[in-house]
């Protein structure tokens, strides 16, 4: 990964409480995970952004190095990497999630 692309990332992570790294948008998600993950945080009113990895392959590439994660989508919040759709559907599952974006949207 060029240190640029690191910055570009580190940038995105950052600057954003919550940034969900997808195929698609969070209007139009172009696949099945990315939707999920959408629908999850969209049913508790939290703001985020998203990342249209089809955009730019670079960030599509990258963001798999950067996480160590090789699937698409991935969620950060607070700076944290969380994981993919699988992940937020579990946290979501246990009631956990929202105490989760609770404690980043006060920070």
């Amino acid at each position: 990964m060029t240190p640029e692309l690191k910055q570009r990332l580190d940038t995105l992570v950052q600057e954003n409480k919550i940034v969900v790294f997808m195929k698609g948008s969070k209007l139009m998600p172009q696949c099945g995970f990315s939707n999920t993950a959408v629908q999850i945080l969209n049913s508790f009113g939290a703001p985020y952004q998203t990342v249209d990895v089809l955009e730019d392959s670079e960030i599509r590439q990258g963001i798999k190095e950067y996480s160590n994660w090789p699937t698409i989508p991935q969620v950060y919040i607070n700076g944290e990497f969380v994981g993919g759709s699988d992940i937020l559907v579990e946290l979501y599952q246990k009631g956990e999630l929202q105490e989760i974006l609770e404690v980043a949207l006060a920070s």
